[in-house]
């Protein structure tokens, strides 16, 4: 069977921005490539003037709106699985620390540990991945939803039963080096993770255009040209080919000249025409 890999994100666009090179690259290469997304986004920003009245009903309007974006992205990456945490809506985007929505009764902040982490575990034990991806302890940014993404599947990796626990767990990250260049959303939470503390660098810049057209498919949230992006307060961005991750379970890996492991997968997990 092929190797498994399974992506845990916070709201539509996060797989995008964040990893999106990374599922394209493994999609093509044949891995089975799983996504869980956590939230519809109900709390994202609409960049398009034209758009804007999808905010007078952020549940009945927007959610659907961005769900269908994250359909366009995936096909663009070349992913066929993608889920919910828990089914569509059952945990709503709990919008930024101590906004209004961090109270919503189906607020993602707001879930109970044990049923959300119970609900991954579940998808786990169904996919059988032996790579599992999300987040650090600060969630990148300090988004409260990404901080319980992390929250919840580090809980979920823990409940796994060791016959089916993923060998290894990674958190995406954006290195201090890579901030020097142009602000991200990183940045603007004065965050980014010491290059020391960087175990992971994939190379996908071969799927940098797969990663373009899912970012472009997030139409709310960002607008793209050239081979940068932008979010709702215009400031340019690279969208870089070369995607960066901290190992926090597992072994390690082979590395490059660099020092950094290039791959997420065991090269024994590897079919050998994907192994390099």
């Amino acid at each position: 069977m092929p190797p498994a890999i399974l992506f845990v994100h916070a709201h539509p666009d996060d797989e995008s921005i964040g990893t999106g090179a990374t599922m394209a690259r493994y999609a093509a290469t044949g891995a089975r490539v799983t996504l869980v997304t956590c939230t519809r986004g109900e709390e994202g920003d609409i960049v398009p003037a034209e758009l804007a009245g999808l905010a007078a009903d952020r549940d009945g309007l927007l959610a659907p709106h961005r769900v269908g974006e994250l359909d366009a992205a995936c096909a663009a990456l070349g992913v066929a699985d993608h889920r919910f945490l828990g089914g569509p809506g059952r945990w709503r985007d709990s919008g930024m620390l101590g906004s209004p929505a961090n109270d919503h009764p189906r607020s993602f902040l707001r879930a109970g540990l044990d049923e959300a982490s119970a609900a991954l575990a579940g998808v786990i034990r169904e996919v059988r991945p032996q790579v599992l991806v999300s987040y650090a302890a600060d969630g990148g940014y300090g988004h409260p939803d990404h901080v319980q993404a992390h929250r919840v599947t580090r809980a979920a990796f823990e409940r796994c039963d060791p016959a089916w626990r993923p060998a290894r767990l990674y958190a995406v990250v954006t290195p201090e080096s890579a901030l020097a260049g142009g602000r991200t959303r990183s940045v603007a939470q004065g965050a980014g993770t010491p290059d020391a503390a960087v175990t992971t660098r994939i190379d996908a810049g071969g799927y940098l255009p797969a990663k373009l057209a899912a970012l472009r498919a997030h139409r709310t949230q960002l607008t793209v040209e050239g081979t940068g992006f932008a979010l709702s307060d215009g400031v340019p961005q690279p969208a870089g080919g070369i995607e960066h991750y901290v190992r926090l379970f597992g072994g390690p890996l082979p590395v490059d000249p660099d020092g950094y492991e290039r791959e997420l997968f065991a090269p024994a997990e590897l079919a050998p025409a994907e192994r390099s």
